[in-house]
């Protein structure tokens, strides 16, 4: 279903970012396995893949990171097809912090969840308009779409900007074979969701949730890979929650 394809993964070794690598090779994609610092992880899952695909080190935290990895990317894989933004980062800072930490807070996050995402779909966009088209996923949270906690807002709001730049892609650039579709994930059992259970219980963190239960990743890993299907090129633009029933609109 992907057979062939190259993809991009950001944030590729944590719970949700590796999820979408094995989904990917499991469908016939070779996957760019970004890591930050756990390279033993990123080698440990791309050995899990059979070895079909790259491990790619950049700090998506400097201004230059996000152009490094893409430069570094296409050097080693050529082609490039799709581009899935998924690292990201969630700070907890009180509107009580000193200003400078406030202003460090929103400042971090902002440059690994959205603007490390914006650049890379600035060099994405440039290639597969060179190259005959390609996709971009962005993977955004409910907190984009209803607001989050006191103590978390910078990560709503960055989360918020990346569906808008989602949908700026997907009007700007469809014409010339540019699709792009955010995934907007309620709470997924990774290692974010772990320690928060660890503090608060699980009943405090499936308590608006209908079902129950939070996401799996592989349920977003599969999501993932359906939304680059080369036929599901209409669903450019598009928002999809996978929340539960937790946020319905």
């Amino acid at each position: 279903m992907l057979e062939g394809q190259t993809i991009l993964v950001t944030g590729a070794s944590g719970g949700i970012g590796a999820a979408i690598v094995r989904q990917l090779a499991a469908e016939g994609a070779r996957p760019i396995i970004h890591y930050g610092r756990d390279k033993a992880g990123a080698e440990a899952l791309l050995s899990e893949v059979g070895g079909k695909g790259w491990i790619m080190q950049a700090d998506l935290s400097s201004d230059q990171g996000a152009f490094d990895l893409w430069e570094k990317s296409v050097a080693a894989a050529g082609r490039i097809n799709a581009l899935v933004n998924n690292a990201g980062i969630r700070t907890e800072i009180s509107i009580e912090a000193t200003p400078s930490d406030w202003k460090s807070a929103w400042q971090r996050e902002f440059q690994i969840n959205f603007f490390a995402a914006a650049d890379l779909s600035k060099e994405a966009i440039r290639h597969f308009k060179e190259n005959g088209g390609g996709r971009i996923v962005n993977i955004a949270s409910r907190a984009a779409q209803r607001g989050y906690a006191a103590d978390a807002m910078p990560y709503g709001a960055t989360k918020a900007a990346l569906v808008n730049l989602t949908k700026s892609i997907a009007r700007s650039f469809g014409a010339d074979g540019v699709t792009a579709i955010a995934i907007a994930p309620g709470w997924v059992r990774t290692d974010m969701a772990e320690e928060f259970i660890a503090t608060h219980g699980k009943a405090a963190a499936v308590a608006d949730i209908p079902i129950g239960e939070m996401a799996a990743p592989n349920e977003v890993a599969e999501l993932v890979a359906f939304v680059l299907r080369p036929g599901q090129a209409s669903l450019n633009g598009a928002t999809l929650d996978v929340n539960g029933g937790s946020y319905i609109r």
